[in-house]
């Protein structure tokens, strides 16, 4: 039972009968009777009614999520692509013919890009610094570096050099001198000096030393081609071998780590070719790729070609490629 008291007046629920109820705001009741007035908040109510508020709103903020989530899902998904693609090669018998069995990588970045960037990390040796560390002549040394060059045996090697080679490199010298003097089948100069007239005779000496250098050089200008064979006395101190190995080893080190980068940090999707030579790659967000085999030739015949092609991948749609001879990365010229 609900009792009220002003002063000395008391009231029970039963006389809530005559008391005259007004209409007040939501948040407060106006009781009269008698000459006074009592006033009531319901704070039940209140707390209602801010709890009610609270969980519409977070309601209200899910839904929204929610559906943001749901609205942009499609949206996402019809950005993604696909790629489609064929490879042929066309061997020297003119017919083309699908490249099959070959795995192909999309690459965000180029695959002779990727190396360029892998040489920053793994850089192969300097010949320069190479060269320097060397035990011979400074003038062979300055000849090595001249012709970016370091092996002193082969066609190649013999086609580099000139006279003014062989007369001021001492070792090209010693090694053409040796190889000529035992041949009896040519004229070749003979010198008029002998070691005694060295401290005899300094200054006859020198002079017969020119002239014979200079003999040499008139016979090597008349006859270019018997610098051929000189090769085969330098092997002794022919550092090209020793080069190989350096430089194998670190192309090697510097291979392993462009295919490790490439497989990794700008790979975007891989996919094997089929008997007809197609392919095909799903679900490719839009941008720019390369469709790339990497280091490995596919082969068609006698034909044996690398891919490394860009594509331009549109938002939603169907990229199709078509590889062949006239887009295969071209192989690099022979060094002279």
């Amino acid at each position: 039972m609900l009792k009220c008291s002003s002063a000395s007046t008391d009231f029970s629920l039963s006389h809530l009968v005559s008391l005259k109820l007004f209409s007040q705001p939501k948040d407060s009741l106006e009781i009269r009777r008698e000459g006074f007035t009592i006033t009531t908040t319901s704070y039940l109510r209140a707390c209602h009614s801010a709890t009610m508020n609270i969980m519409k709103i977070a309601i209200w903020s899910s839904c929204f999520l929610v559906s943001a989530i749901l609205a942009s899902a499609p949206r996402a998904a019809a950005q993604k692509a696909t790629v489609e693609f064929v490879a042929k090669a066309t061997p020297s018998s003119g017919t083309d013919e699908p490249v099959r069995g070959i795995t192909f990588y999309l690459l965000s970045k180029s695959f002779d890009e990727i190396g360029k960037e892998a040489a920053v990390t793994y850089p192969l040796v300097p010949m320069d610094a190479f060269i320097d560390k060397l035990d011979v002549s400074k003038e062979l040394k300055a000849w090595m570096k001249k012709n970016h060059w370091v092996n002193l045996a082969g066609e190649d090697f013999i086609k580099k050099l000139n006279a003014d080679d062989v007369m001021n490199v001492p070792e090209f010298y010693k090694a053409y001198v040796d190889r000529m003097s035992g041949d009896q089948t040519v004229p070749f100069p003979v010198p008029k000096y002998t070691p005694a007239e060295k401290k005899k005779n300094p200054a006859k000496y020198d002079e017969q030393v020119k002239q014979y250098h200079a003999a040499i050089r008139a016979f090597l200008v008349l006859n270019p081609k018997s610098t051929d064979g000189i090769d085969l006395s330098l092997e002794d101190v022919n550092p090209g071998h020793k080069w190989d190995t350096i430089n194998a080893n670190s192309a090697a080190e510097l291979h392993r780590h462009t295919i490790d980068l490439a497989k990794s940090k700008y790979l975007v999707a891989r996919t094997e070719t089929d008997l007809e030579g197609q392919g095909l790659l799903h679900g490719i967000a839009p941008g720019t790729y390369w469709l790339s085999t990497l280091d490995i030739s596919a082969q068609a015949g006698d034909a044996q070609q690398k891919w490394d092609v860009r594509i331009t991948v549109p938002p939603g749609k169907t990229t199709y490629v078509a590889l062949s001879n006239i887009n295969a990365v071209q192989p690099p010229h022979a060094t002279p």
